[in-house]
């Protein structure tokens, strides 16, 4: 049994390295997110009155709107060579959450890897405590604490990052709604027309 304790407690120090990278990577990428969101917020002011033209408007959409992706979906759905696909809700929910996938995948992950690489060097803190080695568990704390920290920044950039970008897909989804509609039911768009000009008359 105590050959099995030591086996796993050199494993676990085997793990503390690859984690440390895993998380500097991680606050790269967060980083890296934090700035592509920046742009997508300047996009979609920019873009804003084309988009709401476009949702709004008896032709749909007919032209590439930077900041909202699932409108970007539609209308190259509709471009010359694309044979008018016909695009359904189903899709543009998988396509939302492909656009969400790896934000929220790294809110999720970071603070479990911050936890673990909090936890690692703990058993060679303890170890240097019995030893009465107060450098050593410095040392070891300073890295438990670091490791922590920074899995939990990247959780809250990306957590609410991904927030975010999940309401303005939410809502991109309810205002293509009537695109989709009318794209599946080519035919009803006469029939209202003659029934709004009966009522007129």
């Amino acid at each position: 049994m105590q050959g099995l304790e030591e086996l796993m407690y050199q494993l676990s120090d085997l793990f503390l390295a690859p984690v440390l990278v895993l998380l500097v990577l991680l606050f790269a990428y967060s980083l890296y997110a934090l700035g592509e969101f920046g742009c997508q917020v300047l996009q979609r002011r920019y873009y804003r009155q084309a988009y709401q033209q476009a949702v709004s408007g008896v032709d749909g959409i007919n032209a590439v709107i930077k900041g909202y992706p699932l409108a970007e979906h539609f209308y190259l759905a509709q471009a010359p060579g694309k044979n008018n696909a016909i695009l359904t809700k189903d899709y543009l929910d998988v396509a939302a959450l492909k656009e969400l996938e790896a934000v929220r995948t790294v809110s999720r992950l970071a603070p479990m890897l911050g936890l673990i690489a909090t936890m690692v060097p703990m058993g060679p803190a303890l170890k240097s405590l019995a030893d009465g080695n107060v450098q050593g568990i410095s040392d070891n704390l300073i890295v438990a604490f670091s490791a922590v920290i920074f899995g939990l920044v990247i959780a809250s950039i990306t957590f609410w990052i991904a927030s975010i970008k999940k309401r303005w897909l939410a809502t991109e989804l309810v205002d293509l709604l009537p695109l989709l509609n009318s794209q599946e039911n080519p035919d009803d768009e006469p029939l209202a027309t003659m029934e709004n000009e009966r009522e007129a008359a």
